[in-house]
């Protein structure tokens, strides 16, 4: 069955069926990866159009690998090599792309708010990919999808949320979606980074709740997501030092003692090892850092399908 809905703008307004229906097509995907020929024509005649606005490694690639294995027609654009560059508007962009018969939009914007502006302009899908600080509901689906795998049930789990929670659109997702899914999270950091919008929106959401103190947020925790200190969006004075930081909340292994035996370490990356996690620990069996990349692939190409809303099974 499709998604009973045009886009994928965060998890914030899904229903836990709505997840639980993308997680399991995207298990579907996984095992169309697994087979030596890992294409099937199910989106055959669509075109996706991946919208960058911002540099991306992991997202960018997913999402291309994703619908040419659904064998859907690609478009990449990077806005610094588009007309965005002599001054073209997000409304006059997104009629271009109207014009040109795109059926699905992935952006990746720097200004909160824009997918859904672009949004409301398109008959197309539009896909966030990442909008500033606000979400990232791709990446908590397969953050979602990893810890399944690995605990087959996220339901009254411990997650904690460890860094630059004020930055992080990560983390804005992740809370929405392993909270719709019956975990407990737990945002810690400095209190600078940790801030009275977060504040906010942990009262009024029951299962999410605040700590400034690693040693004591990790304490009995099934995963713990590190998230990378976002220097380049940060203002002075955010913190005292790097140094400081990582021995107040870096993850090392005397601390990751605290949590659970079978705890899983997370960063959905670019890891600044040393600072927010030790090198032993990124790559420790404990980690499933690289599953949480390989996973974007099967996560991506289950948006795409149930978003097309395409009748034509999963071959």
């Amino acid at each position: 069955m499709p998604l009973e809905r045009k886009d994928l703008l965060d998890l914030d307004d899904f229903s836990s069926e709505e997840i639980t229906l993308l997680l399991e097509t995207t298990a579907a995907m996984t095992e169309i990866l697994s087979r030596p020929i890992r294409r099937v024509p199910t989106l055959r005649g669509k075109t996706i159009v991946n919208m960058f606005y911002e540099a991306s490694t992991r997202t960018r690639s997913s999402f291309e690998l994703a619908a040419k294995n659904l064998s859907a027609d690609l478009v990449n654009v990077s806005a610094s090599q588009s007309s965005v560059e002599k001054g073209e508007s997000l409304i006059d962009t997104m009629r271009t792309l109207q014009a040109l018969g795109a059926d699905m939009l992935v952006m990746r914007h720097w200004e909160a708010g824009a997918p859904y502006l672009a949004a409301s302009w398109l008959h197309a899908s539009v896909i966030n990919a990442g909008d500033g600080w606000h979400a990232h509901p791709s990446q908590a689906l397969l953050d979602l999808y990893t810890v399944q795998e690995r605990r087959g049930a996220i339901e009254g789990l411990k997650l904690v949320i460890v860094g630059d929670i004020l930055h992080s659109r990560v983390a804005r997702s992740n809370l929405w979606g392993f909270g719709k899914m019956g975990a407990r999270v737990v945002l810690c950091g400095p209190p600078t980074l940790v801030t009275p919008d977060i504040l906010g929106i942990a009262e009024n959401l029951p299962w999410v709740t605040i700590s400034y103190d690693l040693d004591e947020a990790i304490a009995d925790a099934d995963v713990v997501m590190m998230l990378r200190l976002q220097r380049e969006r940060m203002a002075s004075g955010l913190l005292p030092s790097l140094r400081e930081y990582a021995a107040r909340f870096g993850l090392t292994q005397k601390r990751m003692r605290r949590a659970r035996p079978n705890a899983l370490i997370m960063h959905p990356g670019p890891m600044n090892q040393g600072v927010e996690i030790t090198p032993e620990l990124a790559y420790s069996e404990q980690a499933v850092i690289e599953d949480q990349v390989a996973n974007g692939v099967a996560v991506r190409m289950a948006i795409f399908y149930l978003l097309a809303g395409t009748s034509e099974r999963i071959a």
